[in-house]
């Protein structure tokens, strides 16, 4: 899961690196292009505002090649956005698919998205919306969304749990959902605050004992 490494299947190689045989990118390239640079300058933790400027300055391409890809650097934020959702629910289906203990999938999701965060520190500034501040509206509803979704995703595990008898009162599963996503928000925005130094998985397995018992 590194930075944009799974997007459309391809490695970060095979899209930065030009072809001594060719001159100009295949099609689809320059965007995926794009959207690694993009996610490489959010790791910087003391970077300015990123603006087209910016970002065409470090492809060294036009603003106006930017806009040949993409109509508007939200559109570019929401490529990114698109590929968090898509490896994020895909390993989340994957985990419910081959794990049937409900405690053990919410064990491994949390996992997942923290393990995430540290492989896509870019990405992590994304989440908490803190790369989003400025930008258009519709991007941190997204993110909202999103977080429902993984909030959502943890009250199925818990009621399978449930159902295995691993928890005696139903009705406190949603608070417990709750308590999970805020914790995993917790590390991440302490995460990308601290310049990606406070490691979001110490003490993951302690933590895990507590929210899931």
């Amino acid at each position: 899961m590194d930075n944009m490494a799974e997007l459309e299947n391809q490695t970060i190689g095979e899209e930065v690196a030009p072809s001594a045989a060719r001159k100009r990118p295949r099609p689809g390239e320059r965007r995926i292009q794009i959207l690694q640079t993009l996610a490489l300058m959010l790791e910087e933790p003391k970077a300015e505002r990123i603006t087209t400027a910016l970002l065409a300055e470090k492809i060294s391409v036009s603003e106006a090649a930017l806009y040949r890809h993409f109509a508007s650097k939200a559109q570019m934020f929401e490529g990114l956005i698109d590929f968090i959702e898509s490896s994020v629910f895909g390993l989340i289906n994957q985990i419910t698919e081959r794990e049937s203990d409900g405690r053990k999938q919410a064990s491994q999701i949390m996992a997942m998205l923290l393990h995430f965060a540290v492989n896509n520190k870019g990405m992590t500034r994304v989440l908490i919306g803190d790369a989003l501040i400025l930008e258009n509206d519709r991007l941190q509803i997204r993110i909202n969304l999103f977080i429902d979704r993984i909030e959502a995703a943890f009250r199925q595990c818990l009621r399978t749990a449930a159902g295995q008898g691993a928890y005696a009162e139903e009705k406190d599963l949603s608070i417990r959902a709750n308590l999970i996503v805020s914790a995993i928000v917790g590390r991440w925005h302490r995460f990308a605050k601290t310049g990606f130094k406070a490691d979001p998985l110490t003490g993951l397995d302690q933590q895990l004992g507590l929210l899931l018992s």
